[in-house]
C-alpha cells in the first residue's frame, strides 16, 4: 500500500507495472474505490505502467473540507501525477472520474496524452436530481439508496446470478464514508465541460455499458459528438461498471484504443 499527502489530504494510491512503459491513470466512479478495476488491471499490467488511486473522501483515502467541486478532485489528480512523475500519461475516468479525466485535460493538457471517458458525459444529471440523492443521504445514509444505485450500476442478469458478488459490492458502496459521498455529488452537481469537451486535442474514447442506467448510451454518445476525432464505443451485457461487469471487452477496446493512436 501506498499513502501520499497531497492538497492535505492523504490519498491512498498504487503505482504498478513497468516503470518504463506508458502510463494509464484509473479514476473511479462514486461510492467506489480502486478495486472496481482489478480485472481490468490484471490483464493490462504487463502492457502499461499503471497508476490508480482512491479518490478524496472514498476508499482508504481520508475525507478532506466537504463539500467539494470537480476542480478539488482535478487538483488531487494533477498533483499526484507530478508527485509521481508521470506526463503524457493515458487518463481512464468512470462516472466522475471521466469528469474528473477532462478536467485535467482543461487545466494540465502537460499530463495527458490520451482520454478514455468510460460510462461519463460532459455534464452528469441535474441540479435537481443531485439535491433529492443528497437529501436522501443526508436522511437515511447511503444505504437507503444502495439497491436503487446498484441496479444503476449492474444489469439484471449480473445482479441475478451473482447475488454473493453483489452483496460485496453494496458493501463497497455503503461504506464509503457520508461526507466524502456528499461531497462528490455536490462537485458533480455543479460539473459542467460542455465547453471544455469541445477543445479536447488528444485521442479519446468514449465507451458506455448498454444497459447503463447512470449515463445512458445516448448522453455518452452527445459526449462523443462533442469531442473532435472521438471513437464510440458501446459495451453489450453491461451496466455503468463494464470495469466488474465486462472487464474483457473493456480492455480489448482499450488496447484496440491505445495500439490504434500509437500510444504503446
Amino acid at each position: 500500500m501506498d499513502f501520499r499527502v497531497l492538497n492535505g489530504v492523504v490519498l491512498h494510491v498504487e503505482d504498478l507495472g513497468p516503470a518504463d512503459r506508458p502510463a494509464l491513470v484509473f479514476a473511479n466512479s462514486l461510492g467506489t474505490d480502486f478495486r472496481i478495476w482489478d480485472d481490468v488491471v490484471a490483464r493490462l499490467i504487463e502492457r502499461f505502467r499503471i497508476v490508480l488511486y482512491d479518490k478524496r473522501g472514498h476508499g482508504l483515502s481520508e475525507t478532506g473540507d466537504s463539500p467539494y467541486s470537480i476542480d478539488d478532485h482535478v487538483a488531487d489528480l494533477a498533483a499526484l501525477l507530478d508527485d509521481l512523475a508521470v506526463e503524457n500519461a493515458i487518463i481512464c475516468g468512470l462516472s466522475v472520474g471521466g469528469l474528473i479525466a477532462q478536467g485535467l485535460y482543461a487545466s494540465r493538457p502537460d499530463l495527458v496524452a490520451a482520454l478514455i471517458l468510460c460510462d461519463t458525459a460532459h455534464k452528469v444529471g441535474t441540479a435537481e436530481a443531485w439535491a433529492e440523492r443528497m437529501a436522501a443521504v443526508e436522511d437515511g445514509g447511503i444505504a437507503s439508496i444502495a439497491d436503487a444505485i446498484l441496479e444503476r450500476w449492474f444489469t439484471e442478469e449480473f445482479r441475478e446470478s451473482d447475488p454473493i458478488a453483489l452483496q460485496g459490492w453494496h458493501a463497497m458502496l455503503t461504506r464509503t464514508p457520508v461526507e466524502g459521498y456528499l461531497g462528490t455529488c455536490a462537485a458533480l452537481r455543479d460539473a459542467d465541460f460542455t465547453e471544455e469537451a469541445k477543445q479536447i486535442a488528444v485521442p479519446t474514447l468514449c465507451v458506455v455499458g448498454e444497459e447503463d442506467g447512470a449515463t445512458p448510451p445516448e448522453l455518452v454518445r452527445q459526449t462523443a459528438d462533442l469531442i473532435p476525432g472521438a471513437r464510440y464505443e458501446v459495451i453489450a451485457g453491461s451496466g455503468h461498471l463494464p470495469c466488474i461487469e465486462r472487464p474483457a471487452q473493456l480492455t480489448e477496446l482499450i488496447l484496440d484504443f491505445t495500439e490504434g493512436n500509437n500510444l504503446v
